[in-house]
């Protein structure tokens, strides 16, 4: 695009509003901010209405598609996008090709593992997107590939996005506020499959099916042995029978001890950034060394302190139930902390699996009510105990209550599956408290 005196409008002066603003600028671009909790933006005017003269919106990804501005630009005929897709019009002619995943949950494990074994092969690489390095930066710099983590937002605002390997690692009930429906929250995520090679959780039957429709090559990746055409598990190894070394054998890539986060979630997030590493061509030993440098991020399923034979486990990061029932099956026994804002999620199915492992149940938050009467139907004996203040002092309460209640060989284990907003700041401030209170 020839971006010189084009009329761009930048909706939303959040933080990748400023950034979109400020690229903008320096491409030419005559660029107007438009937000109505703020009137000026790093230099740049901020008003509350849509100019006369407009070209084209750059949306922030948190704006909903029924935003009146962004229902008064598609009035108008005027073209709207996101930050991804920008950052996609203003690649390099020798642009470093995009891996990118998106899921429910699990992507900013995934995108971290696959960062670590494209560094592990030797490339210039950098995780970038909805996680790590801003991709308006990332596109602008000399990268050799990009691990790319993309939302149900980002997607949504993408139309001509087309990465090289395009991921979804699993698909559940969320977001469907900001979307409207399940089923438009999942074509959403269907878009990544605009790639030349599309993966997906074979065992997962709602991205299985949006797999079979996949325009490019397709890969999957699955718990059990693989297949010709698959990333699986066979014993303790996993293994690669997608782009294999030898054609129409397995390539042993690592094992699962190499994995250093519990959980079968994580084995399948491991799979998967394998695949996609595999798809890229980088060599099994890479794969492994890179999942020995994993460093995960905090609030996922991080060992906090273990004491007196209890465990302390902060997955804050577990917003909503299915996150939450990947990390309770990774425990045999579970001192769970639960309870914040649900969404309208419906919680039976986590706690009727969850309930052979619960020792006891510690509740907070404004939506606890919903998992205590769940708690009565399909775990009645288990006791529970329940925190009643809405506010920060309220995780203290929490800890104590946990405290009381495990015994050696548990694990107390923070897993909401809720948001945090009712009583923190977000996922990081309820997790560092719970930190903070556990090591005390």
């Amino acid at each position: 695009m020839d971006w010189h005196g084009l009329p761009v409008t930048v909706a939303g002066a959040g933080v990748s509003g400023t950034a979109a603003a400020r690229v903008l600028q320096d491409l030419g671009a005559r660029v107007t901010v438009v937000d109505d909790s703020v009137t000026e933006l790093d230099g740049f005017p901020v008003q509350r209405t849509l100019p006369d003269e407009l070209a084209l919106v750059v949306t922030s990804p948190g704006f909903r598609p029924t935003v009146p501005m962004l229902v008064e630009a598609a009035s108008r005929g005027v073209e709207v996008i996101g930050e991804v897709e920008l950052a996609w019009r203003l690649r390099k002619p020798s642009a470093a090709p995009w891996l990118a995943l998106t899921g429910t949950n699990g992507k900013t494990t995934t995108v971290k593992m696959l960062e670590a074994m494209l560094t592990a092969a030797g490339h210039r690489a950098v995780a970038a997107g909805n996680v790590g390095l801003p991709l308006l930066e990332a596109v602008l710099d000399d990268y050799d590939v990009l691990a790319v983590e993309l939302s149900s937002f980002q997607l949504h605002w993408s139309s001509t996005v087309k990465p090289h390997t395009g991921t979804i690692l699993n698909l559940a009930d969320d977001h469907t506020d900001w979307h409207g429906s399940f089923r438009e929250y999942v074509l959403a995520k269907a878009r990544i499959f605009d790639a030349d090679v599309a993966i997906g959780n074979g065992d997962s039957h709602d991205v299985q099916a949006l797999l079979d429709g996949a325009r490019g090559r397709r890969v999957s990746f699955t718990l059990r042995p693989p297949r010709a055409g698959e990333v699986g598990v066979v014993e303790e190894l996993l293994v690669d029978r997608a782009f294999p070394d030898v054609p129409g054998e397995a390539t042993e890539l690592a094992t699962l001890a190499d994995i250093g986060v519990p959980g079968a979630h994580n084995v399948a997030n491991a799979l998967a950034a394998a695949a996609m590493a595999r798809s890229f061509g980088v060599p099994a030993a890479a794969v492994r060394d890179g999942l020995l440098a994993f460093v995960p991020e905090a609030h996922r399923n991080t060992l906090v302190v273990e004491t007196d034979g209890v465990a302390w486990v902060d997955d804050s990061k577990a917003t909503n139930p299915h996150a939450a029932a990947a990390s309770l099956a990774a425990y045999p026994s579970v001192v769970w902390v639960a309870g914040g804002l649900l969404k309208g999620a419906d919680v039976d199915d986590l706690v009727r699996a969850a309930a052979p492992r619960l020792r006891a149940v510690v509740l907070l938050g404004t939506d606890r009510a919903v998992l205590r009467e769940a708690l009565e139907r399909h775990a009645p004996d288990v006791p529970v105990v329940e925190v009643s203040r809405l506010d920060t002092e309220a995780m203290q309460e929490v800890v104590a209550a946990a405290r009381s209640l495990a015994r050696p060989g548990d694990t107390v284990l923070l897993a909401p599956a809720a948001a945090s907003m009712d009583c923190f700041i977000d996922y990081k401030q309820r997790g560092d408290l719970f930190a903070k209170w556990a090591r005390a």
